[in-house]
């Protein structure tokens, strides 16, 4: 399979929504200069105006959300005409059942005999992914990995390697060995029932793999995005805010550090944006050099309010047609998964979580067509495993809105 991918000219849709992004910008900041200025002289601020900054402030949002839309689609790789599916035994057996040309067949559930389905092509495994990652609010910022094993092990190094200078011709005493530990990532199974009708599939014109990606798409990232932030690892991915966490410089391997806002379910009353300088600082700056934020888009429009010392708003949309919001400098993304501001809540997490996150997918996507179970409509019973978890505890830093 060749794939080409290309910069797509910027279309002017693009341009005229990032224009709307700019413009409510403006008149966010406008408004909310305003307010501040209210609280200021009089300590509190006209109900009215507060309203108007919150709508101005979810119209923002808003506009945000449909420029990011239209970056990701235009962004998308471009398929040549070699990529599409030809593979008839596959078009049969989804659209009419028919199993006797289809040469690949496994078993859904190896614990369970009789249950049996088939492995997606390729190309749609592929096609499956790839909307996936556009969904996937970790999936587009961790790093992902094929594997044909039930648990992919990890060997990780956790320090302690010696070494030493040496002369030309001077001997090399033995140092000591680094003291090595292995993660282990066990892959869940995660599934999705579309249902379709008979005359849906008789169609010729529809686009079958495109449909079946459409319709497990939603699905399986709303799954995968809540265990991949805060899932237990039971029968499910490891969300890093599972994980012990303790305060930056007292955690111990395998645990998350965390820097408090120093005020219990909020921001302190003066300087709010000290507290995100602190978590900025917290990573190594290996790991700075790649950070970004994340967090839900309530917690953006709480930080979006802050301002430095010289009047300037720490976040700021993106700047051209291919940019993103940013936050002091850093990317944001936002994941609704990601908790409310509130007490003792991590509701920010900065870091590069391409070297702290790994997600796994199982290789092979499995259908199993059921016309039975929910007549007149045909059920494909569609399923895939991942494993997710923290591959490095130094990279990821939390934001805990307690005391201390």
């Amino acid at each position: 399979m060749t794939k080409e991918v290309k910069m797509t000219p910027v279309s002017t849709e693009t341009r005229a929504a990032l224009a709307e992004v700019m413009t409510a910008f403006e008149a966010f900041k406008s408004a909310n200069d305003q307010r501040l200025g209210e609280i200021e002289k009089r300590a509190s601020a006209d109900i009215l105006l507060e309203d108007k900054v919150s709508r101005i402030d979810a119209a923002l949002d808003q506009q945000k959300t449909a420029l990011d839309r239209l970056l990701l689609d235009q962004q998308r790789p471009a398929v040549s005409g070699t990529d599409k599916l030809n593979n008839p035994g596959w078009q049969r057996y989804v659209r009419q059942g028919d199993v006797a040309a289809f040469q690949e067949a496994k078993s859904l559930n190896a614990g369970t005999a009789g249950e049996g389905g088939y492995v997606v092509p390729q190309e749609t495994e592929a096609l499956i992914d790839r909307q996936l990652a556009e969904a996937s609010p970790l999936r587009a910022i961790a790093s992902v990995r094929s594997s044909s094993a039930a648990v992919f092990r990890k060997p990780v190094s956790r320090g302690g390697a010696a070494s030493g200078w040496v002369t030309e011709t001077a001997a090399r005493p033995e140092t000591t060995s680094p003291d090595l530990d292995l993660l282990d990532f066990p892959a869940a199974e995660l599934y999705a029932m579309p249902a379709a009708t008979q005359q849906l599939l008789d169609d010729a014109m529809v686009d079958i793999d495109q449909w079946l990606a459409d319709e497990i798409r939603d699905v399986f990232a709303a799954q995968e995005s809540a265990a991949f932030i805060s899932g237990d690892g039971v029968n499910k991915p490891r969300g890093f805010l599972s994980y012990t966490c303790n305060v930056e410089g007292g955690q111990a391997w395998g645990e998350l550090g965390y820097v408090a806002t120093g005020v219990e379910g909020g921001f302190a009353a003066t300087d709010p944006g000290d507290a995100l300088i602190d978590l900025i600082y917290a990573p190594k700056n290996a790991y700075r050099a790649s950070g970004r934020f994340l967090m839900n888009r309530r917690t953006v429009s709480a930080v979006r309010r802050f301002k430095d010392a010289d009047g300037n708003y720490l976040w700021q949309p993106g700047l051209s047609e291919a940019g993103t919001s940013t936050l002091l400098g850093y990317p944001v993304s936002e994941a609704e998964d990601m908790p409310d501001i509130a007490a003792n809540a991590s509701a920010i997490a900065f870091g590069d979580f391409r070297k702290g996150y790994l997600i796994i997918d199982r290789q092979g996507v499995e259908v199993l067509r059921d016309p039975f179970s929910a007549k007149p409509y045909v059920l494909f019973y569609t399923t895939k495993r991942v494993a997710g978890g923290v591959q490095d505890f130094d990279a990821i830093k939390l934001l805990k809105f307690s005391a201390a």
